[in-house]
């Protein structure tokens, strides 16, 4: 007998962590059908950003090589939906796609990793950071200018394997993916937002449908976590009004609490010699103004040149 068709097709990158963020939105979209989760395909794409390994993505056209072939595969209809770290999405979709629900937002906080200091203020004078994020090694370059920095790419495990080979006396990772990998305890110790901003998107899953897929797209609404959705919509409106790419060093975390949001955005030169940081609140009702707001109280204190893609 042949095996009945599956309900929902999930599209996702094959990494264990994007595995594990697709099998997390299975489980809770089963739950909300009343569905077994086996009704519920998870379908691997391979994604440009994980066949090019030697060198970095700011070189070869930053996030969007981590979502075009899964988009592709929606546009086509190959796929229902697709699941993605938000911090990894384009602020410009496809014409004919949408950010339509984002999953409960985990630990947005960096996590410092290093078997020669309990943080990154105690390391040793020179010390070799790994990073592949022009955020974390500007944002650790502005705390401890004297530290050398190498670039790290490849999946979390792939990073700390590096570190424990000696590739880098210490390296920075989203707790988030710590967390959802059961490899929390790898953290030496974590970096609070006051000193380091994630980037824009940090911690969140992001589920991506056709727009004009009413069925769909009310199905994936019914995971929604309203204020993950409205602090993304703030860091995303920041992120684009500044034109953020992988070659601008930019953080921004929106926090809601009840009907108030709290905005806090910064950007950096590469070096981390010079930063702008902003401040704003307002009510949920205008996060994308306030995110808007945000970026052009930057833009205005630090000029065009600051943003200037060298």
């Amino acid at each position: 007998m042949a095996a009945s068709p599956s309900l929902l097709r999930i599209g996702t990158r094959g990494s264990p962590l994007a595995l594990a963020q697709a099998h997390e939105t299975r489980a809770r979209l089963a739950a909300s059908q009343d569905l077994a989760e086996t009704e519920i395909d998870v379908v691997v794409i391979r994604t440009s950003g994980d066949r090019i390994q030697d060198r970095p993505l700011s070189e070869v056209g930053g996030k969007g090589l981590f979502t075009k072939e899964i988009e592709e595969a929606l546009m086509s209809g190959a796929i229902d939906l697709a699941v993605h770290s938000s911090k990894d999405m384009p602020t410009v979709l496809p014409d004919g796609l949408v950010l339509s629900a984002f999953l409960p937002r985990e630990d947005v906080r960096d996590a410092f990793i290093s078997p020669l200091a309990g943080t990154l203020a105690d390391l040793p004078q020179g010390a070799v950071l790994g990073t592949s994020s022009l955020r974390r090694r500007a944002m650790a370059l502005r705390l401890r200018p004297d530290l050398l920095t190498v670039d790290f790419r490849g999946n979390v495990e792939t990073r700390l394997r590096k570190l424990a080979e000696g590739t880098a006396h210490a390296t920075l990772l989203a707790l988030a993916g710590l967390k959802r990998l059961g490899l929390a305890d790898h953290a030496t110790s974590i970096i609070e937002t006051d000193d380091f901003l994630p980037a824009v998107g940090q911690g969140a899953v992001a589920i991506e449908t056709r727009a004009d897929d009413p069925r769909i797209r009310e199905i994936v609404g019914r995971v929604n976590h309203a204020a993950t959705s409205i602090a993304l919509s703030a860091e995303r409106a920041f992120l684009l009004r500044l034109d953020g790419s992988c070659r601008t060093p930019i953080g921004g975390l929106a926090t809601v609490e009840g009907d108030q949001l709290v905005f806090r955005g910064m950007v950096l030169s590469p070096d981390g010699a010079r930063s702008e940081a902003a401040r704003l609140t307002g009510t949920v009702a205008d996060a994308e103004r306030i995110g808007t707001e945000a970026a052009d109280e930057l833009i205005g204190r630090g000029g065009a040149a600051f943003f200037r893609a060298e």
